[in-house]
């Protein structure tokens, strides 16, 4: 069942015209008001929330701050201005970004980010304008401070309120920002529909139409399709037949290009594993590009920045720390302060881990046993090390050296990534970034024994999460999220 509307399989009417196709039909799915006039009001909807959010919010600062600091003494509109100023530099990047499309707040995820990152840009040149014009003493930096941070909680939450109105009106088919038309097979029209549910993305099925599987049936098929398409209006038409049959595909395309709408070749099954999967063009080689690189050079660069200056910075303020640690290791037990151990870093690369030591024992070969719960080999100044993770903070020496990272997907003994990469697929991945001293997987309390197979996994997916949603955001709360969160403690033994 296509949202509701008509699904028309073709071959049942192919002796009806299509003007008569259309009364008899068709009447029932016909657009009522135009997607394009939807997207524009919608757009301008949004627009205008941001700017009196904006606009709001340097008036309340300014207000406030006054009131507590100033006895309420006037503030003029000078904060009008810059209000209207940070609004009007905040919205004209966004429109070019098309930040105000209705499929971007059909979902809340990347709005902070993305908001943040344009309000930053927005204050930013606001300041530089006041300091070349020499205005900057009129305003307050009191009020500035308390409208850069309010402004952007505003604003966050005025689109939080947003998404969750645009979503269930989606859902419930009273806003659509496209009207598609489908045609192809049976089956694929079926798993297109079941497998998306355009409906709940903003999108409306107008019509579906099942093409049978006849070479001699096909142009009147595709014939009638067409007719009825231009009379639906869709604003986009997806062509659901598997990639292999090329000559369908051309005939298909040869019929609906005499429709004014968009024409998409439907997801092939391969894709559903894909979902960032887009066009590339390497020169003149276009190609479907599956998979990207997990972090782009830039996101490279800043990521070692943040390991370099905090590893460092990290190393000389704890250095006391690990004096007393080293004292107290060789005082509670004999053997060396250090624990190193082989692990596969980045691009499977071999590399030696080094933590303070826990155990009485030092394993690095074939068999390799991972610590339990009461397990004898820890030692007493282990155990408390263990509990508190300090026993993991010289792999800074690691992160220094370009080993390891500061966040990202834990390194396993060597005889352990070779027991799993034979039991769990894509476990490989992980090694597509460096690994990390913290990670996703262990804030969510995915540390520490693999009893199970499915606990492993479950880190897994954890771990792949990470490498696939990266951002310099994501970093930095993940390690907020070690020192604060009670999960990050979890099975600490």
């Amino acid at each position: 069942m296509l949202d509701r509307d008509i699904f028309l399989p073709t071959a049942r009417v192919e002796r009806v015209r299509p003007n008569s196709l259309a009364r008899a039909h068709w009447r029932t799915a016909l657009p009522k008001r135009s997607t394009a006039l939807v997207r524009a009001t919608f757009a301008l909807l949004a627009a205008a929330t941001d700017a009196s959010a904006i606009v709001v919010t340097a008036l309340l600062a300014a207000l406030a701050y006054h009131a507590v600091f100033y006895d309420g003494s006037a503030i003029g509109d000078v904060y009008l201005q810059i209000g209207f100023m940070i609004a009007l530099l905040f919205i004209v990047p966004n429109i070019y970004r098309n930040e105000y499309s209705i499929t971007q707040y059909l979902s809340l995820k990347g709005h902070l980010g993305r908001s943040l990152l344009v309000w930053n840009i927005a204050f930013t040149s606001a300041l530089t304008l006041a300091f070349i014009t020499k205005t900057t003493a009129i305003f307050s930096r009191g009020t500035i401070v308390l409208f850069y941070v309010g402004g952007w909680t505003i604003v966050a939450l005025a689109r939080a309120i947003l998404v969750r109105t645009v979503r269930k009106m989606s859902t419930d088919g009273a806003l659509a920002a496209r009207h598609v038309f489908l045609v192809g097979y049976e089956e694929e029209v079926a798993a297109f529909s079941r497998l998306y549910q355009p409906w709940n993305v903003g999108v409306h099925v107008v019509a579906g139409a099942v093409l049978r599987c006849s070479e001699d049936t096909l142009d009147d098929d595709l014939a009638l399709a067409a007719a009825s398409a231009r009379i639906m209006r869709p604003d986009d038409v997806f062509i659901l037949v598997p990639w292999a049959q090329r000559k369908t595909i051309d005939a298909c395309l040869d019929a609906f290009l005499q429709v004014p709408a968009s024409i998409h070749l439907g997801p092939e099954r391969v894709l559903d594993r894909f979902m960032d999967a887009h066009i590339s063009k390497i020169g003149p080689i276009a190609s479907l590009q599956l998979v990207r690189r997990p972090l782009s050079t830039a996101e490279i660069i800043v990521k070692r920045l943040l390991d370099i200056f905090a590893s460092a910075a990290g190393l000389v303020a704890l250095a006391p720390l690990f004096l007393f640690v080293a004292v107290a290791i060789r005082i509670d037990s004999r053997g060396p302060v250090f624990f190193l151990q082989r692990r596969y870093g980045f691009n499977q690369q071999s590399f030696r881990i080094v933590k303070f030591r826990s155990m009485i024992t030092s394993e690095d070969g074939a068999d390799v046993r991972q610590a339990v719960r009461n397990d004898s080999r820890i030692t007493r100044v282990g155990a408390f090390m263990r509990r508190w993770n300090i026993d993991e903070l010289p792999q800074l020496i690691n992160v220094l050296k370009g080993d390891m990272s500061l966040v990202g997907p834990r390194p396993h003994a060597l005889a352990h990534n070779q027991h799993y990469e034979r039991k769990i697929a894509l476990y490989a991945r992980r090694h597509n970034v460096r690994p990390g001293i913290t990670g996703w997987a262990q804030v969510n309390g995915f540390r520490g024994e693999t009893a199970t197979e499915d606990r492993m996994r479950s880190r897994i997916e954890h771990d792949l999460y990470y490498i696939d949603n990266w951002s310099l955001w994501l970093d930095l709360r993940i390690l907020a999220l070690t020192l604060l969160s009670p999960k990050a403690f979890r099975n600490a033994y």
